[in-house]
Order: C-alpha cells, then sequence, then structure tokens
C-alpha cells in the first residue's frame, strides 16, 4: 500500500500537467521558417507520407500519420524495424518520410538514412537534438526537444512525446488548411459512425415520401382527417392548397386543443383547426441541420418542400432510426 496520500497524488498531477503546458507553449517560438518548409516539402509531393519511429516515438508517430490521412494527406506508419527487414518496399521515390526520435540516435531509424537518400525521398525529423545524426540527415528538421520530461527521473519519454504529438497536429492542420479541405471532404474519410452521418446524410436520405406523407385538403372534415393521421402513423398530417401547395399542418398537439373546444368532428374542417406557417426543411438538407430546427422549436416532424412542393416528411423518429438523435 502506498504511503503517498491523495493530495500528493493531485500535486504530482498538477506538476505534469504544468510541465507538459509548459513544453507545448515553447514550442510556438520554433514555428518558423524551417516549419514552412516542412509543409511545403508535402505539399509538393506526389505519393504519401510516411510517417515512421521507435517505440514511445512510434506510437506518436502512429498517431500523427492517422491524423494526416483523415484531414486530407495520405499516410501511414511504417514501423522501422520491420522496414529493414521488408517494409521498405512500402515506401517509394514520389514519398516523403516524417520521422520521429527524441534523441534523434534510435538505430533502428538511423540505419534507414541510406536507403531514404537512395530513394532521393524528402525526409521531415522531429527531435530534441538539432546535431543529432538523424537531424543533420534530414531536409527539413523540426525541433521537438523539452528541457526536462515530467517523469520525476527525467527518463519516461513524457513531456517529449506531447511536444512531438503537437507538433504533427500543426502540421496536419496547416497542411489541411492549404489543401482547402472542406467538411464534406472529412465526411468521405469518416463515412462510418456518428460523424460520417452528421457530415453525409440528407434529409432526402431518410424522409418519407411518396404515399407514405399525411396529405389531406383544406375541406377535408376533421374526422377524415384523424384518420390520414392514423393510417399513416407520424402523428400528424399536411394540408394542402387545392394546387397541392403547402397550406398548414395538423397535429396530435392541435388535436388535443381542439378537443378541449368540443367541436363536431365531422362537420369542422381541418382548414379551421390548421396550424399555418409551419417549419419545413428540404431535401438536400443535412439531416442533422433538420434535428437542430426540430430541437430548436421542440416539435417531431418537419414538411420537406422542394420547389413550393410537398416532397416529404421527416420525423424525429427517422433520426433516432438513423443514429443523428
Amino acid at each position: 500500500m502506498s504511503g503517498q496520500s491523495a493530495s500528493s497524488h493531485a500535486a504530482s498531477a498538477q506538476r505534469t500537467i504544468r510541465m507538459e503546458s509548459d513544453a507545448v507553449a515553447a514550442l510556438e517560438a520554433r514555428i518558423g521558417a524551417d516549419f514552412e518548409r516542412a509543409c511545403e516539402c508535402l505539399l509538393a509531393i506526389e505519393g504519401r507520407v510516411i510517417v515512421t519511429g521507435m517505440g514511445k516515438s512510434g506510437h506518436i508517430a502512429r498517431k500523427i500519420a492517422a491524423t494526416l490521412a483523415s484531414t486530407g494527406t495520405p499516410a501511414f506508419f511504417v514501423h522501422p524495424g520491420e522496414a529493414s527487414h521488408g517494409d521498405m518496399g512500402m515506401i517509394t521515390a514520389s514519398d516523403a518520410v516524417i520521422a520521429l526520435s527524441n534523441s534523434g540516435a534510435v538505430p533502428e531509424v538511423i540505419t534507414l538514412l541510406p536507403i531514404l537518400k537512395r530513394l532521393a525521398v524528402p525526409l521531415i525529423s522531429m527531435t530534441g537534438n538539432d546535431q543529432s545524426t538523424l537531424a543533420e540527415a534530414s531536409d527539413v528538421h523540426l525541433n521537438t526537444g523539452v528541457e526536462t520530461e515530467a517523469c520525476p527521473l527525467d527518463l519516461a519519454p513524457t513531456s517529449s512525446t506531447t511536444t512531438a504529438l503537437v507538433m504533427g497536429d500543426a502540421l496536419a492542420i496547416a497542411l489541411l488548411e492549404a489543401r482547402g479541405f472542406t467538411a464534406d471532404d472529412f465526411a468521405f474519410s469518416h463515412p462510418g459512425g456518428t460523424l460520417g452521418k452528421k457530415l453525409l446524410l440528407k434529409v432526402a436520405d431518410i424522409m418519407r415520401s411518396g404515399d407514405a406523407v399525411p396529405r389531406v385538403s383544406e375541406s377535408t372534415a376533421l374526422a377524415d382527417a384523424l384518420l390520414e393521421i392514423s393510417n399513416k402513423g407520424l402523428g400528424m398530417t399536411t394540408v394542402t392548397h387545392a394546387d397541392g401547395r403547402l397550406a398548414g399542418i395538423f397535429t396530435d398537439g392541435d388535436l388535443r386543443r381542439t378537443l378541449d373546444a368540443r367541436i363536431d368532428i365531422n362537420s369542422t374542417t381541418i382548414e379551421q383547426l390548421m396550424t399555418v406557417g409551419a417549419k419545413t426543411a428540404y431535401s438536400d438538407m443535412l439531416a442533422a441541420e433538420a434535428l437542430r430546427i426540430m430541437e430548436e422549436n421542440e416539435i417531431s416532424s418537419l414538411v420537406v418542400l422542394d420547389d413550393d412542393q410537398i416532397t416529404g416528411v421527416i420525423h424525429l423518429v427517422d433520426l433516432l432510426h438513423a443514429g443523428l438523435a
């Protein structure tokens, strides 16, 4: 059982966060000509960005490769140890390499340098030592060094891996902006899960259309309108003018207010009871935007209009089934 108190646990955590925050803040002053050259180099290649690193640097390299790939820069990770045993074939002359090593002297990465020189691929390094073998062999060197690790023994890679990760993110975002990468582009890289659905799914993909749309004319008796609502199962019906344009809607909420008034459901027309100025969507609208309109107005359905014609109805249930709500 450790003799360390709860307060000392918190103090240790706070010290770690503070040291890593300071290390990241120090990076900003290093962003200059070398960073610009790295971006220009990566934008100019026709192939992919190969990111490599050993040990903890390797874990950071994998994340940087994943971030680049998801933000418009084709990239993947190659393990430096495996590269010496066949995986060098994954690197082509049209690629660029980003190599991570805090010391700049890790043998598995240094071993690759002659082969990378033969391929004549641009080499960008991230190290904590400007005079290291890796830094001096690189076309561009980005210094991610720290004064001390957050580890009290100054041994476990902590602050140094954090700064390397942040430098990788800075590269990825700079390239994203330079390429004019859009939310739609991002969606195509993330088609699965809620994120992809929010960015890709349109109202037209999930709305009710055709005969599934509840629809009555203005002269329809309330009793018949209630049958239409019941048959279509959306808790509402659209009400149309003679030319098919939307006149209004009638919902379960309107029905409750109507029943309080004790009217004759057979002689009263829906025109007398409907709500005009209904909230609407259009078929090419993002489904996520339709959900936002429903939430802001505390309603459960939207009529879909295209060129003033009713083309569908989207209900909260449809959004739930699509995984958006």
